[in-house]
């Protein structure tokens, strides 16, 4: 379910980016889903349960995942969804080095042959995929356009960058505290920041006049319900339904269930805007995923042997 949700987040985004400029779509959809996690504040403040330092601590993950869902929304204005996702896998090779550096038991994982072997598969892999992109598949306004797909490639990079130190700050400044309550007091700064950048930035697409984001109810009813209905599936549940797999399954299994999903976004793609990934892209993408999953796999290998150990 997380994988579905999350795949189809990308889509969403695609699917308005004709109607709504990024800093509009960033701002509805995750005031909506702040809304939708508030309750689980109020009952823990309600109940005198809030842990301390809560708000506090919340603060530098919420900056940076503020940031890093920007360029990440903002990338699939300029290049299609599955590139970007498959962009998006520098992420594990950001975390990697970032725990390395942050985390001395997590040292031991660079120090195996089997960790390079698999980030320079995704280095490869993922030059390879934007290499090979298809230009015709830009969104409709840019497409062709090399100075566009570039910005967009960058974006994606970077997404993958502060995805990567959200999740470094989430396990140092969050330690200790409920994942559920954590992350719906990230989620409320994550919005405030959010929609303060769309009531700041937010244009007209047509007029290109500042709106403060009101030109989402120019949507009509039902596009504005599916706009906030891709809040509900791709972030309020998404994370729910992943820390719920965690809890069952171990962050290795998830995290490598989660490495499908530029498969899933392509697939969808093609399916629904009619745009094909190449097959120069399929081939360095598996790549890229492949050495996602070694990485991954290395981690957990480390951290079972230090288990071991510890017994």
């Amino acid at each position: 379910m997380t994988l579905l949700g999350w795949s189809s987040v990308p889509l969403f985004i695609a699917h308005f980016s004709h109607d709504l400029d990024v800093w509009t779509s960033n701002g509805w959809r995750y005031a909506f889903s702040a809304l939708l996690w508030a309750p689980v504040l109020i009952v823990v403040h309600a109940r005198r349960r809030a842990p301390a330092g809560l708000w506090t601590n919340s603060i530098v993950p919420a900056v940076v995942n503020a940031l890093g869902q920007a360029a990440f929304a903002w990338s699939f204005y300029n290049i299609d969804p599955a590139t970007a996702t498959f962009g998006l896998r520098m992420q594990i090779v950001f975390v990697a080095i970032g725990a390395y550096l942050l985390f001395p038991s997590e040292r031991a994982v660079l120090r195996r042959p089997q960790a390079w072997a698999g980030i320079a598969l995704v280095l490869g892999g993922i030059a390879g995929t934007l290499f090979m992109a298809n230009r015709n598949n830009l969104p409709t306004d840019v497409a062709g356009t090399t100075a566009s797909y570039a910005f967009g490639v960058m974006l994606a990079l970077i997404a993958g960058l502060l995805f990567a130190a959200y999740g470094l700050s989430v396990r140092k400044f969050m330690h200790g505290y409920h994942p559920v309550t954590a992350f719906a007091a990230i989620s409320q700064y994550t919005s405030l920041i959010l929609v303060g950048l769309m009531l700041a930035l937010a244009r007209d697409p047509k007029s290109g006049a500042p709106d403060f984001g009101l030109h989402a109810f120019g949507l009509g009813a039902g596009p504005f319900a599916l706009l906030l209905l891709s809040a509900v599936i791709g972030i309020a549940l998404g994370h729910v339904f992943y820390y719920i797999s965690i809890a069952r399954l171990g962050v290795a299994v998830s995290s490598g269930v989660i490495q499908l999903q530029p498969f899933c976004v392509a697939i969808a793609q093609l399916l629904i805007f009619n745009k094909p990934l190449t097959t120069g892209q399929w081939v360095f993408g598996s790549l890229a995923v492949v050495g996602a999953t070694l990485l991954l796999h290395t981690q957990w290998s480390v951290s079972r042997s230090a288990a071991r150990l510890g017994r």
